[in-house]
């Protein structure tokens, strides 16, 4: 281990004699939706891009806006829009864009709006019910809704924005209910989505975003002298494989500087290769965890892929390209549960995963440490929020279908404010896990897929490598009603009595 981890060595006084733990501020911790024992992981798999690597933001979101904004402009959009610049503090992940009328919108698991903009115009109350009568959505009308699921979605959601808000604003164009007329010509807004993706998949396609990070590293990329620390330590005890949608030209290009930096580390590391059982580039999830797609060998020397379908026995030191998740386990020997799968996106690496494969998952949110800090800061207005909720079921606990209470009224409104308040306190479109007390549709699919989260994978290495990962115990609503209820306390679920227990 690192001296910076050494450092934080203390005893732990619920542990024996002789063991240690180490001490985790919360930008270090791993949290835990199910428990999960790492000494049963047989096997760790890990993506790349905001995963293993980590990019600086907004450095890394400006320039994605830059090339898409140039996109755009030059495929005939108005100059105008090159006067835009990125903003960080607007957009967040798991936002919603509606094609059909260009709105931007927060939902929580149920598609119920929590907060709608239009362009940089947030709307509010009554004029919500003007686009969505019953301030809800149905997301699974994936023509229409479109989920900005990923970090790499940063820069898309703002430049929508931008375009929204120019063509509002402009006075060349009428605006109507669902895009914008200038004479003979109507621009949809379905229309400038289809626009914006054709942008970023030139941009993917060409190369150019992936260029632009490899001939300027230190600027858009992490360095993080852990992450060899992590990989070594990982690949005493299991198996380890990297499955990334990156080709591997630009794969190799990031994982040099991530693992065998002389410059950085202070001395030449061994080939980046040797820290993995298993490399597949091109894996183009989410299809890799379904049927997948041919699995071909890459010629490291050239970047070529060599013809014909790979069917032979693992061999060490090959990168491999396509393929699926059926084939990372038979050529690893593994089965489902014994891999835990780290990655950054919700619905390619972890859903996916998790309900086709059975795999344990670790979900990477880098938002997390923002959103610790400020959960930190401003605790107190959530306290207020809960009290308040709290009373307003007292109010309501025993009126009947005749009862009128102006005292209502004005909790509702405190309520309004103390969630408006927290929401800024986070960014223009609120946090990226709630508002106020109600989580997003990302905080539920967190929950919900996610066995372990943090904003680094590289936490990993203040824990134990057969650490067991204690999930609060939750009661269900029937349950913590009841006159007799469970306690749990911290001595109930001390690490020594669960390891003696283990042990008997």
């Amino acid at each position: 281990m690192t001296d910076a981890i050494t450092d934080e060595m203390d005893m732990d006084p619920i542990m024996s004699d002789g063991e240690h733990r180490v001490k985790r501020n919360f930008q270090q911790k791993v949290f835990v939706n199910r428990s999960l024992t790492l000494e049963n992981i047989k096997c760790y798999g890990f993506d790349m891009d905001y995963t293993l690597a980590m990019y600086k933001s907004p450095e890394y979101e400006s320039l994605g806006f830059e090339l898409l904004r140039d996109r755009l402009v030059s495929t005939g959009y108005p100059h105008e829009l090159l006067r835009y610049t990125y903003d960080p503090s607007f957009p967040t992940r798991g936002l919603v864009i509606d094609t059909l009328y260009g709105n931007l919108l927060k939902v929580d698991s149920n598609g119920n709006i929590l907060v709608c903009s239009h362009g940089f115009r947030f709307i509010k109350g009554e004029t919500i019910q003007n686009y969505y009568p019953n301030k809800f959505i149905q997301r699974d009308d994936t023509e229409r809704f479109y989920i900005l699921n990923t970090l790499f979605n940063l820069s898309e959601t703002y430049i929508y924005v931008c375009l929204v808000d120019f063509f509002t604003r402009c006075t060349r164009y009428t605006n109507l209910l669902k895009g914008f007329q200038h004479g003979d010509l109507f621009m949809s807004f379905r229309s400038m989505f289809q626009d914006l993706r054709d942008a970023m998949d030139h941009i993917h396609d060409t190369g150019t975003l992936k260029e632009r990070t490899l001939k300027n590293l230190e600027k858009y990329v992490m360095y993080d002298p852990n992450l060899p620390v992590l990989l070594t330590r990982i690949k005493e005890l299991a198996k380890v494989f990297l499955a990334t949608n990156s080709d591997f030209t630009y794969t190799e290009g990031i994982m040099k500087y991530l693992l065998e930096n002389p410059a950085k580390s202070g001395n030449i590391k061994a080939s980046w290769r040797s820290f993995f059982d298993l490399i597949v580039v091109d894996t183009k999830k989410p299809q890799f965890f379904a049927g997948g797609n041919v699995l071909r060998q890459v010629d490291t020397h050239t970047g070529k892929l060599r013809i014909g379908t790979y069917t032979g026995d693992l061999q060490h030191g090959t990168v491999y390209s396509g393929g699926s998740s059926d084939v990372i386990c038979d050529l690893l020997g593994v089965k489902g549960k014994d891999i835990l799968y780290v990655g950054d996106h919700i619905f390619g690496d972890i859903l996916k995963s998790k309900k086709r494969q059975g795999w344990k998952t670790f979900l990477v949110v880098p938002e997390l440490s923002k959103e610790l800090q400020v959960w930190e800061d401003k605790k107190n207005l959530f306290e207020e929020l809960k009290r308040l909720d709290v009373f307003l079921a007292e109010l309501h606990k025993n009126q009947d279908s005749s009862s009128t209470d102006p005292e209502i009224s004005s909790i509702q409104y405190r309520m309004k404010v103390l969630t408006y308040r927290m929401d800024m306190s986070y960014g223009q479109m609120g946090s990226l896990l709630r508002s106020g007390a109600r989580q997003t549709l990302f905080a539920s699919q967190l929950m919900r897929y996610a066995d372990l989260y943090s904003t680094s994978c590289v936490n990993l290495l203040y824990y134990p490598c057969n650490h067991l990962f204690m999930a609060p115990p939750v009661l269900m609503p029937h349950e913590s009603t009841s006159p007799y209820p469970i306690s749990f306390t911290p001595s109930d679920l001390s690490v020594t009595k669960m390891r003696q227990k283990r042990n008997i």
